[in-house]
């Protein structure tokens, strides 16, 4: 029998009546048991976001010294607050975010808000830090700050947190506030005093600290004679010990491939920061110096993949090595005792290859890490360096301990012109993969790629008996940038030929059985899914669109209004790509029936998209179900719903195919 050093999170309680259930649906719908979990200064106790029954989330406090069951001290409804993330502050407090979707209106789209807050580890002494407009300020705030710098011992709990200055209206009055823009506080969490440390500029959006209190570099994006941000952001930097900006480097914004100097992190005994920038067309990893001279060091780079990612650990954030994908995600340590503690962690945690360092105490003596695989979900773990002990915290999703997970295989397949391209390749537990009902499901973004491991959506489908194939059609980022061409929405031919041709592989190698060959597909996945059949309306004989682009020019004018219209209309393009790369304007061309998913609150795809493709596909006399979620967003973060959907989406399948 396991022993965990928590006791496991109980599961959710769905009852029969909430939705039309199948078993499976139920286990793979639940929401991850850990959404994120964080390791207190001195080591002893996690801080837990779990989801509770629906779309609600409770923050749980668990003691690793006594164990036990975690301990509840704040709730969220996800109705509409939602728990996003939070950390230690000190041993006994700490800082939350809280992330809510206001709905919008026949015209304008639902508006993101967050705030933050501070708790007690006991429950008690909860305090927002964000500080509110009132009836004199001439805006709103929207975004409600960030933790930028958690400071290096974690005693003192203060921290350094962005903060939106909005001016106020100053007829009558000799005490409005006149600062506007974003700057940088130290704030007291128990006290809730806030100092500015960096005073608000209009330009600015970004800010970097060097992990022990200090803002080394800040990005600056103004906006044009319209209001829209520019498509460039300019990167300043300070010298050690001084107040004054000098500049950086210029990153600049293209449809979706940035290029320039992308700063990430500030390493202050080096005084350098690390960011990223493309080489020989990918993008690699430098350090560029920050004492006057800015001298550019190549970090790491590979002539295959994109460096994607930094490794991080500890409260100033420490960069300790850096990430990319192959087949699978790998890690290249520059900390000689990471590195050589990850290869004895993968020697001792067989079929958990994917480690993740997520989190460690403040002297980082003791590190929290999350270790999973294609057929394990994930385990949390304690690792004590002084005692060379490593611990079983508990599992990411106690659900599925005892079901049997499906192993993910990296293949290639050959596109049309015969470009070999990469993929996974999801079968049945126990299948041997011929003449099985399949379904190709190409990912979201389309700026994203798949990767491998555990995916609930793709495992869901091959615990129902399906072969999943996850495409990285051209469009997909982290192969470089003649891989990404212009981006999936002006490069949807070849990115839709792509996933047509991954449905085409799998009738000929024998896996698909004839007739029995559908799709499914998330976001961009989801335009993917319904664009397919506008290039070839007879290989797909169902699709499955969950939160979709259906038109092109739709999706542009739904960020008119919202300062980042330059870079979407940028992003789209135009040109007769708009419509015929647009679904909802080809609906004839679509004969295989279709079930929508959207959630009515989605300010990443506005649920219009969907209803407008159902109106377009009735008026062609198409086939079409739309199911919406009220009051969810993109993410449809609600176990019922997730629950309802996997049925759902299973039982059109199979009524479809006539399986």
């Amino acid at each position: 029998m396991v022993r965990y050093l928590l006791a496991t999170v109980a599961a959710v309680a769905l009852t029969p009546s909430a939705y039309a259930a199948n078993e499976v649906a139920a286990k793979f719908g639940v929401r991850e048991g850990v959404q994120q979990m964080s390791l207190s200064p001195d080591g002893t106790k996690v801080a837990i976001i779990s989801p509770v029954k629906g779309r609600g989330a409770a923050l749980l406090i668990g003691d690793l010294v006594k164990g036990g069951q975690p301990k509840p001290i704040l709730h969220s409804t996800g109705d509409p607050d939602r728990l996003t993330d939070c950390h230690w502050a000190s041993d006994t407090r700490l800082i939350c975010r809280v992330h809510m979707v206001i709905p919008g209106t026949q015209t304008v789209k639902a508006l993101n808000f967050t705030r933050v807050v501070a708790i007690n580890s006991d429950g008690s002494g909860i305090r927002q830090l964000t500080v509110d407009t009132n009836g004199r300020s001439l805006g709103i705030v929207q975004d409600g700050g960030v933790v930028i710098d958690w400071l290096a011992d974690g005693t003192s709990g203060k921290v350094l947190m962005t903060r939106v200055f909005v001016p106020e209206e100053s007829t009558g009055t000799r005490l409005s506030q006149t600062k506007e823009g974003l700057g940088v506080e130290q704030v007291d969490p128990v006290k809730n005093e806030h100092r500015i440390i960096v005073q608000p500029n209009r330009a600015a959006a970004e800010y970097i600290t060097d992990g022990h209190g200090t803002v080394r570099v800040m990005g600056m994006q103004s906006s044009n004679s319209s209001g829209y941000d520019k498509d460039h952001i300019d990167y300043r930097y300070r010298l050690a010990g001084s107040d004054g900006w000098k500049p950086l480097g210029t990153l600049k914004l293209n449809a979706g491939s940035d290029s320039g100097f992308n700063p990430y992190a500030v390493d202050r005994d080096l005084n350098v920061v690390y960011g990223f920038d493309g080489k020989d067309g990918r993008r690699a990893l430098f350090s560029i110096s920050l004492d006057g001279t800015l001298k550019r060091d190549l970090v790491l780079a590979r002539p295959d993949v994109d460096v994607d990612g930094l490794i991080r650990v500890g409260r100033q954030n420490r960069v300790v090595g850096a990430t990319f994908v192959t087949d699978r995600r790998e890690s290249e340590f520059f900390d000689p005792e990471l590195r050589k503690l990850r290869v004895s962690l993968g020697k001792a945690l067989p079929g958990k290859p994917l480690v993740t360092f997520i989190d460690a105490s403040a002297d980082e003596r003791t590190l929290l890490l999350v270790a999973g695989g294609d057929t394990n979900a994930g385990h949390y773990y304690v690792y004590h360096k002084d005692k060379r002990a490593l611990e079983d915290v508990m599992p990411a999703r106690p659900e599925l301990e005892k079901v049997t997970l499906a192993a993910v295989k990296p293949i290639t397949f050959p596109a049309a012109d015969g470009t070999s391209i990469p993929g996974y390749l999801t079968l049945p537990p126990g299948s041997d993969g011929k003449n099985i009902p399949a379904i190709v499901m190409p990912h979201g973004g389309p700026g994203a790629r798949d990767e491998w491991g555990f995916d609930w959506l793709a495992q869901y489908f091959a615990a129902r008996g399906f072969a999943v194939l996850q495409p990285n059609f051209r469009g997909s980022t982290g192969y470089g940038d003649a891989w990404f061409q212009k981006n999936g929405f002006q490069s949807w031919r070849t990115a839709i030929g792509d996933v047509n041709d991954a449905g085409r592989w799998l009738s000929a190698q024998g896996i698909a059985a004839p007739g029995k060959l559908a799709i499914v597909g998330w976001s961009y996945g989801g335009y993917a899914a319904l664009q397919s059949a506008v290039l070839d309306s007879s290989l797909f004989k169902a699709i499955v669109a969950i939160a979709p682009v259906t038109d092109l020019e739709a999706l542009r004018l739904e960020a008119h209004d919202f300062t980042n219209f330059a870079l979407v209309d940028a992003f789209i393009g135009k040109g007769p790509h708009v419509s015929q790369g647009s679904p909802a304007r080809n609906a004839g061309r679509i004969k295989a029936p279709v079930l929508l998913f959207h959630g009515d609150l989605d300010t990443n795809v506005g649920i219009r998209q969907s209803r407008l493709m159902v109106e377009k596909l009735k008026d062609a006399g198409g086939k079409v179900e739309l199911v919406e979620f009220h009051g969810l967003d993109h993410q449809l973060d609600d176990d019922i719903a997730r629950t309802a959907m996997l049925d759902k989406a299973d039982l059109f399948l199979r009524q479809s195919l006539g399986l």
